[in-house]
């Protein structure tokens, strides 16, 4: 961690205007190029389970201002409001494709247009549900608020296997708010500290990097 944070001289530094240009210029490219894949997910969703190909839940964005977040739907079609807002384990209600789409992470690719509307960005603290965003120290709230919430950080590097983490625990939820929550608040403000063009690219990187040695 302290070699991705570490904020050295001479990186360009991420303005608000160039991040979204990089934004932009990624997700656009991305929905391009993985355009037949994405229409491939799409399909095995529809064909897996019954139900939409997204699955679309109200997260807390930039300034506070919540937004609806696209993943491909992994599980199977409830009305909202059931069951916990994390994943745990071996959860019954992961479909068969979606338990694919979750290990290899190819859920998340809906959320490039999610980056060019506008709501997310590339690289960026996760976007939380109200419910736990509740709990952000009111310290660390307005500085990790004040940027874009992103499809990918150091956080999700770390903790990618945060589900089979959570089924370990008696409580899994006061586990996460009370355990891991803390631990993504702080990488988050260190990333909003340090944020740059070259940072946001090496945190891609290793995400890429992570996913393809699974």
């Amino acid at each position: 961690m302290g070699e991705e944070m570490s904020d050295k001289a001479g990186e360009v530094r991420a303005g608000p205007t160039g991040k979204r240009l990089f934004d932009l210029f990624g997700a656009g490219l991305g929905l391009l190029v993985l355009g037949p894949v994405l229409l491939l997910i799409a399909l095995a969703v529809k064909l897996d389970s019954p139900g939409p190909v997204f699955f679309r839940q109200e997260r807390v964005g930039r300034h506070g201002r919540l937004f609806h977040i696209h993943k491909f739907r992994t599980m199977r079609h409830e009305p909202a409001g059931q069951g916990l807002q994390i994943t745990v384990g071996a959860d019954r209600r992961i479909t068969r494709v979606g338990r694919f789409l979750r290990a290899s992470k190819l859920d998340e690719l809906a959320q490039l247009i999610d980056v060019w509307q506008g709501t997310m960005s590339l690289v960026g603290p996760r976007p939380e549900v109200p419910r736990y965003v509740a709990h952000y120290p009111a310290a660390l709230r307005d500085k990790i608020l004040s940027v874009r919430p992103g499809i990918t950080d150091i956080a999700s590097i770390e903790y990618r296997d945060e589900s089979a983490v959570l089924a370990r625990a008696p409580d899994p939820e006061h586990a996460y708010i009370h355990e891991v929550l803390p631990h993504k608040l702080a990488l988050a403000a260190a990333y909003v500290d340090q944020a740059s063009v070259w940072l946001d690219v090496r945190l891609i990187c290793r995400t890429v990097l992570a996913i393809a040695r699974r």
